[in-house]
């Protein structure tokens, strides 16, 4: 972890700071990475997004719970989602972070909850995807996906997978056999060398490995990277091998390199925005803070502007 990055979250976490940026809201620069507080607010975003080509997946945000009420309310509230995508009629799909939903209190109540989560997406004819979190729960949270892509099908559920993780490119050949729709991402958590590449070389070698891996198997690959050497790989290596752009699509975070997003759609590519929203919006905007001194500075003229 950088010394900026570690800068940056100390600050984050100091209760007065918190305090602030609590205090101001979404005016103190969250909305440029947030779509929303509100369900409301968040599907004009969504709306306007659609409107430029691009396709959502929509997140709600939340840590960790702690209580079987807090995951059956996130829950409810995944189901809910969808119940709006489909009366709003907008190109979103929904993801979700299994210990949101109870993965920490039980195995089985989480897999209940991802159960009415995934038949509602299969009910409006939508996908919710799986976030992948840090490695002590990559195992159990693999194991909740095979069960529910048996269940409902490659049609209505998927998963993400962590380039830096060395057990990464065994769990892609595996779920590849099944058929599954992957996202790729190279991980943000911070892991033992034990586990995981401690050098970004690697890291994204084994993306483009594990990309080339998946397309290969004829099976449905979301490229999740701002990186364009990344990006323009993607292009040539889907061209070179006849690769159907309907096979595949880039992914890119809610107001992050929005330029690129509609630049790749303009060459044709399909591009899907991952959205968070919610009122637990603070600890997912330290986060960007901490990822570029550029994101930290446009906030501190945002404040002094108030």
């Amino acid at each position: 972890m950088s010394l900026t990055r570690k800068a940056v979250l100390t600050v984050a976490a100091n209760p007065l700071v918190n305090r602030l940026v609590s205090k101001y809201g979404m005016k103190l620069g969250a909305s440029r990475f947030v779509a929303g507080e509100n369900m409301a607010d968040t599907l004009l975003k969504v709306k306007e997004l659609n409107q430029e080509g691009l396709a959502v997946t929509l997140d709600l945000l939340g840590e960790s719970v702690t209580t079987r009420e807090e995951a059956a309310h996130a829950a409810q509230a995944a189901v809910d989602t969808f119940t709006k995508i489909s009366e709003e009629g907008i190109d979103s799909n929904v993801s979700v972070k299994l210990t949101q939903l109870g993965l920490d209190i039980d195995v089985d109540f989480c897999l209940e909850n991802m159960d009415r989560i995934t038949a509602k997406a299969k009910e409006t004819g939508n996908f919710v995807r799986i976030d992948m979190e840090d490695s002590p729960r990559v195992e159990a949270t693999i194991d909740i996906f095979k069960r529910l892509l048996k269940r409902y099908g490659k049609d209505h559920i998927g998963l993400v997978i962590q380039s830096y993780l060395y057990r990464s490119e065994q769990d892609v050949k595996e779920l590849s056999q099944q058929g599954a729709n992957l996202r790729m991402v190279k991980g943000a958590y911070k892991e033992p060398r034990e586990v995981a590449y401690p050098d970004k070389q690697d890291v994204d070698k084994n993306f483009r490995q594990l990309v080339k891996m998946h397309l290969n198997s004829g099976s449905y690959t979301a490229v999740a990277t701002h990186d364009e050497s990344i990006i323009q790989w993607t292009k040539e290596y889907t061209e070179q091998q006849k690769i159907p752009r309907s096979q595949f699509e880039f992914q890119m975070l809610f107001g992050i390199r929005d330029a690129l997003q509609r630049e790749l759609v303009q060459e044709g590519y399909k591009v899907r925005v991952y959205t968070p929203y919610g009122k637990d919006w603070y600890p997912y905007f330290t986060r960007r803070l901490a990822e570029r001194p550029a994101n930290a500075l446009f906030v501190l003229k945002s404040l002094f502007r108030q």
